[in-house]
């Protein structure tokens, strides 16, 4: 197995050595191993997909102005 050395902030450090039972490289491990998989997944998914780079942009955009039109909408009441 190879190691990993990442930068944490010192607030975190104090609030992680709060907690010595946690074994916090097996927490890191399964978050990394599981973002993989989500990766691979959506990999898997669009690897059939013929939108380009461009047509997810445009996608994104009205998908975001949706939902601000039905966020301003539901404050109005």
């Amino acid at each position: 197995m190879v190691s990993l050395t990442l930068s944490i902030s010192e607030e975190l450090k104090l609030k992680m050595a709060s907690h010595p039972e946690i074994k916090w490289s097996e927490v890191v491990r399964s978050i990394l191993e599981q973002q993989v998989k989500e990766m691979d997944e959506a990999e898997r998914l669009s690897a059939g997909s013929k939108l380009t780079e461009k047509d997810v942009e445009e996608l994104a955009s009205k998908i975001d102005d949706g939902i601000a039109a039905r966020w301003k909408r539901a404050a109005r009441g």
